[in-house]
């Protein structure tokens, strides 16, 4: 089979997030399914694989509590981290188009795996699709130290 090549990133549509969409989507414990559903993709992928650390346990609980805080949810991430700052904090990792795009589609993927309606998918990718954009750092020269788990104001 050839390589599959992933879509690319779309562009950011003009929208509003829709009002309660963290309890549209069904809250925590459908975000830890999703989070769940996504790393399981990621641990399978050889691509995304590396960029990603060995023990992933705590990428899911931070991943986890970001969504639930960006869908409108409890803002723990924020509590426990700060500010997300999230392109500062994926400076070590090197990040490039096509990775973002698999990104995305895991996300997309483990989404549907999950339970979650389509008009939701489509709103939420609508938003993770310019912030993956954003991550893109392969041919950027930023700082590579890991920052660990700083809290940043």
């Amino acid at each position: 089979m050839p390589d599959e090549q992933p879509a690319p990133i779309p562009p950011r549509q003009p929208t509003v997030r829709q009002a309660n969409l963290w309890e549209r989507v069904g809250g925590r414990e459908v975000i830890e399914r999703v989070v769940a559903e996504f790393y399981d993709r990621v641990e399978a992928d050889p691509e995304l694989r590396p960029l990603f650390p060995e023990d992933t346990a705590e990428g899911r609980i931070k991943q986890a509590e970001f969504l639930e805080q960006w869908l409108g949810g409890e803002g723990r991430y924020s509590a426990k981290y700060g500010h997300p700052r999230l392109r500062m904090r994926h400076f070590p990792f090197v990040i490039n188009q096509r990775a973002a795009g698999r990104w995305l589609r895991h996300m997309a993927e483990a989404m549907r795996a999950a339970g979650v309606g389509e008009q939701e998918i489509a709103e939420i990718l609508n938003g993770l699709g310019p912030l993956a954009r954003h991550m893109v750092n392969a041919d950027d020269d930023v700082p590579r130290d890991p920052m660990g788990n700083v809290r940043l104001q």
